[in-house]
């Protein structure tokens, strides 16, 4: 029965939690949690990973102006197939981009996009992953007329010492040691990101609504 009740207390510190995460996420404005989760799942597909794309979402006035690594990986994270046509490939990206999305893949591949000319596919290749995990946290949300303007917070969860010292180092985006985290209290990175956002790299993402879903316009970098 004790344990029970321990289990019981648990999970309602998660749904806690849980639910101060969300408040935290959404502004002034009157936005349904089903909104929030609709955002955070969008920001899921395009958020990427520093080492392969240099940024994990990259800043840009127009997505088509956008870093092609990061375009192109974008579209290889949310296809599940691994070998692929180039209609394929522009197909899912204006899927992901929207219909403003107006750039071509290109006839040689990417470097995890790799071309078979005989057969006249891509096939998509494994990218190496570090120890960094590359998140974000929704900061601010504010509705518009045509969609939402997203702040996010942008941080590294490294786990190259769990091994050693079973602990979960929370960093910046540049490297630097922001906190640390027992390895068992993982739920707890997303609280000490939160409660060190003025010293994390922040983002305004403004996505628009078209034909029921989310695309992304337009990624500032706001200063620290």
């Amino acid at each position: 029965m004790k344990k029970l009740i321990a289990i019981i207390i648990v999970l309602v510190i998660i749904l806690v939690g849980f639910i101060a995460y969300k408040k935290f996420a959404i502004s002034s404005q009157e936005i349904k949690i089903e909104e929030v989760e609709k955002i955070e799942s969008y920001l899921q597909q395009i958020y990427m990973w520093q080492e392969i794309t240099n940024e994990a979402l990259p800043a840009f006035e127009d997505i088509n102006q956008a870093d092609e690594m990061w375009l192109w990986e974008v579209v290889k994270k949310n296809l599940e197939e691994y070998e692929l046509t180039s209609e394929m490939i522009e197909t899912k990206a204006k899927e992901i981009f929207g219909e403003k999305f107006a750039k071509k893949f290109p006839k040689e591949g990417t470097m995890y996009l790799v071309p078979d000319e005989e057969n006249q596919v891509y096939y998509a290749t494994g990218t190496g992953l570090d120890e960094e995990e590359d998140l974000f946290l929704l900061n601010k949300i504010e509705k518009t007329k045509t969609g939402y303007e997203v702040e996010i917070v942008e941080y590294l969860e490294d786990y190259s010492q769990i091994d050693e010292q079973g602990i979960i180092v929370i960093r910046n985006i540049e490297g630097k040691e922001i906190g640390r985290v027992d390895y068992q209290e993982e739920e707890k990175t997303k609280q000490l990101a939160k409660d060190n956002s003025d010293k994390l790299s922040k983002k305004r993402i403004t996505l628009q609504e078209e034909k029921g879903k989310l695309v992304v316009e337009k990624v500032e970098k706001e200063q620290v």
